[in-house]
């Protein structure tokens, strides 16, 4: 979200295993590589192994699956193309890096995560919010929300091209088969579906609700959770035909709903709310009303483990991580940064040995064990760092945001 929210629109919102794999790869041919992953749950040595990427044996299609939407390669994992170390064809030579967008001084800081050091900043648009990953993982767009611009960055050379005109560009999303960009323009209060390439518009959405901004899909594609963070609202999407299918109001006054993340078995999304202070716990089949989990302060950002098996939740407001058990369906630790910190948004690295979170409110990055909770580094960035992306990431595409992979 912005540093200083737009005034809310009422008075009580706030804001088969396949047998030919060769004809699988060239029906995806826009895939990056069938690049090797592994859908078992691996052990916590296994989580920080760095072994070569095999190669992929793609999954079996869903019959309602999202036509052109690449196979599931597990039906009771949604990530298991995100094992540790097992980057695409496409990403393999690009350098590790970390870009942590400043929208207070309109620059991409550049990290180099051995060594915890800024080693480029990179001039962009104004107020860059995010740094996205595209679907076919080969481009980082920069999302300058009040530029109306798009900046691309090469993560082989770190350079960055001509910037693309595209109005309000708060976040961005990828459709699961790779055809559209879905441009989160929170203050246009609409959803804007663009060439995934061109990014040329193709439809827009007007939508109802206020603050539009953060989004995850559905196992099979078919449909997408939007949260409306200045409206306190949830929305249902239909990816294909592309309009509004289900909206509902939050129950607690001033709601402010954040991230979106679903679940490895595809049933539930949680969506992180700043003001509520936790998550709601939401079936996105039903659409139903969703039950409420506190775990901090400020509530803020959603990153799932290279196992599976948890999820990290920054809570921004007391500089915290809380850690979800999908399988115990609960907390099940906590981390507090030495000295506090605004812990916001970012990624878990490539070996899932590291979480990554920008510092919102203190011109800072965070790098945390994911083993023990342990602060790794403290490292100083421009004013107001928001949407950070480790990049590359193990998975098949990006479905946008900070860096949401299949």
């Amino acid at each position: 979200m912005p540093p200083t929210p737009p005034t809310p629109p009422t008075p009580a919102s706030r804001p088969l295993r396949v047998l030919i794999a060769g004809a699988v790869c060239a029906v995806l041919a826009a895939l990056p590589a069938c690049s090797g992953t592994d859908s078992a749950h691996h052990t916590d040595e296994a989580l920080g192994s760095e072994a070569p990427a095999r190669p992929e044996q793609p999954g079996r299609p869903q019959a309602d699956a999202l036509p052109g939407m690449p196979p599931v390669l597990d039906p009771k994992d949604a990530y298991a193309a995100d094992r540790p170390g097992r980057l695409a064809e496409a990403v393999k030579d690009f350098p590790t890096r970390i870009y942590v967008p400043n929208t207070n001084s309109n620059t991409v800081s550049v990290i180099d995560p051995k060594t915890y050091k800024v080693t480029e900043t990179i001039p962009v648009g104004r107020q860059p919010q995010h740094v996205v990953p595209s679907w076919d993982l080969k481009t980082l767009w920069v999302n300058n929300d009040l530029g109306n611009s798009l900046t691309p960055i090469d993560p082989k050379t770190g350079k960055a091209g001509k910037p693309v005109d595209v109005h309000d560009p708060y976040n961005l999303y990828f459709t699961p088969d790779g055809k559209y960009a879905v441009v989160m323009a929170s203050k246009d209060r609409q959803l804007v579906f663009r060439d995934a390439h061109t990014m040329d518009r193709v439809k827009t959405v007007p939508v109802t609700c206020g603050g539009v901004n953060h989004a995850d899909f559905s196992l099979n594609g078919r449909y997408f959770i939007v949260s409306c963070e200045f409206s306190g609202e949830l929305l249902k999407v239909d990816t294909a035909k592309m309009r509004v299918v289900g909206q509902q109001k939050l129950d607690v006054r001033g709601a402010m709903p954040q991230d979106v993340k679903m679940s490895p078995d595809g049933r539930t999304f949680y969506i992180a709310d700043m003001v509520a202070d936790g998550l709601w716990i939401l079936n996105g089949d039903t659409f139903a009303k969703p039950r409420f989990l506190p775990t901090g302060k400020g509530a803020h950002g959603l990153y799932v483990s290279r196992d599976s098996r948890e999820m990290y939740v920054s809570n921004r407001g007391e500089g915290t991580v809380s850690v979800f058990d999908f399988a115990q369906d609960k907390l099940t630790k906590k981390w507090r940064l030495p000295q506090g910190g605004s812990p916001d948004m970012g990624g878990v690295s490539a070996d899932g040995k590291v979480l990554w979170l920008s510092g919102r409110y203190n011109s800072e990055v965070y790098a945390i064990d994911t083993r023990s909770g342990k602060q790794l580094a403290r490292i100083k960035v421009g004013s107001g760092p928001h949407g950070l992306a480790v990049y590359p990431q193990p998975g098949r595409y990006s479905l946008g945001h900070t860096g949401i992979f299949r």
